[in-house]
């Protein structure tokens, strides 16, 4: 699920290719009813990979209604009912499957200029670990996916960004979407079945570092803003 509609199908036709066999469902999922109606459309899914997400930095002081609104509506009452819709449909079919919220860094600290952004994060590790309660009579799990500094590739950061994150980060560089999919498969598979309502961390270190507030790992003007 998705908001872009030539990313995602990109993405189908590629894992077609390859000999796999995706669709893509894209829809805006902080519109309840459509996002409802699309995922109840929809053969019940396995597997939830709870990822939607934005913010828009800015010092306390000077965020926003508009900024507030939709940093949380995204982050937190779409990732809710998204994950509702899902979890509804797994219990009717009695599907014994896997819910992953992608949580953030800031789900642990807090951040200069990301106060709704940390606020929202640090609400998505809570509905985690409560959501694993009420599921696990179903036999569903709820886990969550921690990840660092994460960019495209290190080809699009400016290269005092790649000098800086090399400084800051003990594994020596930003993370690169491949980190996360591994962790992501295990939390999914079998393997992880004795996990609920706990969290994998993927930062290169970073999180557990003692280290001045004042270092940056990455400019601000780099993060994704809502549009």
């Amino acid at each position: 699920m998705a908001l872009t509609q030539s990313i995602e199908t990109a993405r189908a036709e590629r894992i077609g290719a390859e000999g796999g066999s995706a669709e893509a469902l894209v829809l805006d999922v902080t519109e309840l009813p459509s996002l409802q109606a699309a995922i109840n459309a929809q053969a019940p899914f396995d597997i939830l990979v709870n990822n939607a997400g934005t913010n828009r930095p800015a010092p306390f002081l000077e965020v926003t209604a508009e900024d507030y609104d939709a940093i949380s509506n995204l982050n937190q009452r779409a990732a809710f009912f998204v994950a509702q819709a899902v979890a509804q449909r797994m219990v009717q079919a009695s599907i014994r499957g896997s819910i992953i919220h992608i949580s953030s860094q800031m789900g642990h600290v807090g951040g200069a200029r990301r106060t709704v952004y940390c606020m929202t994060k640090h609400g998505i590790e809570g509905l985690t670990k409560a959501m694993a309660i009420d599921l696990a009579p179903y036999g569903i799990r709820v886990v969550g996916l921690v990840p660092g500094l994460i960019v495209p590739s290190r080809e699009e950061m400016p290269p005092q960004a790649v000098a800086k994150t090399d400084a800051t980060v003990p594994l020596g560089r930003a993370g690169l979407p491949a980190d996360l999919a591994g962790p992501a498969v295990f939390l999914a598979s079998d393997d992880a079945a004795y996990m609920t309502g706990s969290f994998v961390t993927v930062d290169g270190g970073v999180l557990f570092q003692q280290r001045s507030p004042q270092v940056e790992t990455f400019p601000l003007e780099r993060f994704p803003t809502a549009p």
